[in-house]
């Protein structure tokens, strides 16, 4: 599986995170990514935090027939 890289990513969507590190599921030991936005939402507020597991994470996401990272690493 793909190394995490500390970073700012964005989502296919077209939001900016800042992936501040990996940590692991106290339960299963999955590996997940924790990530911050970079934006303001009205509904969580500033600089969220939040995590998703890692395959998750770098997994494609099909778009208008392309194939593109969930995730893309920027910075």
């Amino acid at each position: 599986m793909e190394e995490v890289k500390l970073g700012k990513y964005q989502h296919y969507k077209g939001n900016m995170y800042q992936v501040v590190g990996v940590a692991k599921h106290s339960e299963t030991l999955e590996e997940v990514v924790v990530y911050k936005a970079l934006y303001s939402s009205p509904e969580f507020g500033e600089e969220v935090l939040w995590v998703r597991p890692k395959k998750m994470f770098f997994e494609k996401v099909i778009i208008d027939g392309l194939e593109i990272p969930r995730f893309k690493l920027v910075e």
